[in-house]
């Protein structure tokens, strides 16, 4: 698949995701910058990748695009985009041709001459048939990633999916795997990677006649499409961090309503390419807790130290080597200058005290318990039976608030004084809201 094509389609699930279908195709279309005969070459383009990856599965077991996006509070829905990042180093014709050579090697022993007249039979008439060539470059990339293997020694070389290790599991053993894997890319970072292997087990699951009932035993539900969107900058970034190399590309701020700048042939879009072309050195990736969100951190040669929320960037191309003494000159500056930000703010350092109420009539005290875990550098100073007095320095006071908020009643903030009156402020424009309209209300 294309960069370029790639970064489309992460912008279209992402706005299809935040709307949940609530724009006509027009609207989606102007929203995206994006023509509406390409909004549905997308949509179908997305769909046949989808189905490319649930070769071998019946049609129970298929699911719609749609699904990703449909609510149910009683079964957690797969992450939208994981179907995306098995096809996003891929040409489209390698998307669905890897994936029948991988369900046909898991059935049976093969050899190139068989798997090139399997394609020839199952791959649709439009598609163009790969000759011997490209089969065996497959079957190389293949055996290099570790997912099939040459049988013998013998030509022609037959081969094999690598699946001994689920093989010589027990179906108890298969399903504790399964539901280890299941927590923890539910609940850790970054987390495709775990969704991908999650997805290979309950696979092989079924394939043994086990059904939801057996996988479904932990019940999440995803809240934040951008940060699985933005995971696929992710590795890109560290590959560039590990070899201290540049980054250009389009940044399009989130605070503009266009989601995507688009390589324009159709003079009607050419001016909504409305994105900022950027060069940093990249020092280090920051994720928000708060709001699910990537930042990536970088030095500008111009502009210094910037920030840059990682679902705006697009069109990511590696640039130059810098030295090991000047990325660590960079990275120390940095580190500076975010000691004391909450996420990434680099504005002047404010004291924060706090007192935080212990819950009535509970024997777990998890107001401490939450504090302890989320309060970063902060300590507690002050300890009674009924309050704690928790106190930090940071930079800005921007990205602390919502935290501070978040605990609603629990929370006094008592310095500094004119954040405590923004507090009073807003609580009483909420109480406001709640005021009856009759007074027999």
């Amino acid at each position: 698949m294309a960069r370029e094509s790639f970064d489309k389609e992460i912008q279209f699930l992402r706005l299809l995701a935040l709307t949940g279908g609530a724009y006509s195709r027009k609207q989606f279309a102007d929203r995206l910058g994006i023509s509406v005969h390409t909004y549905d070459k997308t949509l179908r383009y997305l769909k046949d990748i989808l189905s490319a990856g649930q070769q071998g599965l019946t049609p129970e077991q298929s699911a719609e695009l749609t699904a990703g996006f449909r609510y149910n509070h009683y079964e957690s829905a797969d992450p939208l985009l994981l179907f995306l990042y098995r096809a996003k180093s891929l040409k489209e014709t390698e998307s669905a041709r890897l994936a029948l050579i991988m369900a046909a090697l898991r059935k049976q022993d093969l050899a190139a001459n068989d798997l090139m007249e399997l394609c020839g039979r199952e791959l649709p008439a439009d598609a163009a048939l790969p000759d011997e060539k490209t089969i065996r470059g497959d079957l190389k990339y293949l055996e290099e990633v570790g997912v099939v293997k040459r049988i013998d020694g013998k030509r022609p070389y037959r081969y094999r999916a690598r699946t001994e290790l689920i093989d010589q599991l027990t179906d108890d053993e298969l399903i504790d795997l399964y539901d280890y894997t299941d927590v923890l890319a539910n609940t850790q970072l970054p987390s495709v990677q775990g969704y991908l292997l999650r997805d290979t087990l309950k696979k092989a699951l079924r394939a043994r006649g086990l059904g939801p009932e057996t996988t479904e035993t932990h019940v999440y539900k995803y809240h934040y499409h951008s940060r699985i969107l933005d995971e696929a900058h992710l590795y890109a970034i560290h590959k560039a961090i590990e070899s201290r190399r540049k980054l250009t590309f389009l940044y399009l701020s989130p605070k503009r309503g266009t989601r995507y700048a688009s390589k324009n042939t159709n003079p009607l879009f050419e001016t909504q390419t409305t994105g900022v072309t950027e060069t940093i050195l990249p020092l280090k990736v920051i994720y928000d807790h708060q709001y699910g969100r990537w930042y990536l951190v970088g030095h500008n040669a111009r502009q210094g130290l910037m920030k840059f929320r990682m679902e705006g960037l697009t069109g990511l191309e590696e640039g130059a080597q810098v030295s090991e003494e000047e990325f660590a000159m960079r990275l120390s500056h940095a580190e500076e200058k975010l000691r004391h930000s909450w996420v990434i703010d680099t504005m002047r350092s404010f004291r924060v005290v706090a007192r935080f109420y212990n819950p009535e009539n509970s024997s777990h005290n998890f107001v401490k318990a939450r504090v302890l875990a989320q309060g970063q550098w902060g300590e507690i100073t002050e300890e009674t039976e009924s309050f704690f007095q928790f106190e930090i320095t940071v930079n800005g006071l921007t990205e602390i608030k919502p935290w501070l908020r978040s605990f609603g009643s629990s929370c006094e903030v008592l310095e500094p004084r004119w954040l405590r009156h923004e507090f009073m402020a807003e609580w009483k424009e909420l109480q406001a809201y709640y005021e009856p309209v009759r007074e027999d209300f």
